[in-house]
């Protein structure tokens, strides 16, 4: 089983397909890992949440780095270095805003995922970390946002060889006991 070293301490999650994907609880600003995906708006200059807690813990630099990107449309994900994180790498993802699903929001949603580990792939990173990416301020439905997540995921993972590793690193206990549940029907 993987470890995954977090500052101040090691935690092991539950792992599926052959252990490149891994489930836990626990605060993504910690993680040691080559990226982790900030839930972001679309100026990518902060905001709320995670993406407050993303550029509190990467320091100022993430701000006048996330500037010169020009911001992002729901559906993009854009790279920067990680600064003061423990991950090397910050990939700012800007997911959609949940307006009933009929808006285009599965399609903007797998986006983020696809462009996200499209990223990973081709700055040749290991591991990669995901929030729940607009299940908290942008209200989309947590099962739905949770099954486009993993199937999108297990379809990257089956044709590339990177990232070798991708967490999905939950806030809440409710939303892993999601994880859980459709990770094991969906990566079985």
């Amino acid at each position: 089983m993987l470890r995954l070293r977090l500052r101040g301490g090691l935690r092991m999650g539950e792992l599926f397909l052959g252990g490149r994907i891994e489930l836990l609880q626990g605060d993504l600003t910690k993680l040691e890992v080559d990226a982790l995906v900030n839930a972001a708006n679309r100026t990518l200059l902060g905001g709320a949440g995670l993406d407050a807690a993303v550029h509190r813990a990467a320091g100022p630099e993430l701000l006048e780095a996330t500037r010169k990107l020009g911001g992002a449309a729901p559906g993009e994900a854009k790279i920067t270095e990680g600064f003061r994180l423990p991950a090397r790498y910050v990939i700012h993802a800007v997911g959609p805003i949940w307006h009933g699903g009929k808006q285009g929001e599965p399609e903007l949603l797998a986006s983020c995922y696809r462009r996200s580990l499209e990223l990973a792939r081709d700055h040749e990173l290991a591991s990669i970390a995901f929030p729940a990416i607009s299940t908290g301020a942008y209200r989309y439905p947590v099962e739905e946002a949770t099954e486009i997540a993993l199937r999108e995921t297990r379809a990257f993972l089956e044709a590339n060889a990177l990232p070798n590793r991708v967490i999905f690193c939950c806030f809440s206990r409710y939303d892993l006991d999601v994880y859980r549940k459709l990770a094991s029907r969906l990566l079985s």
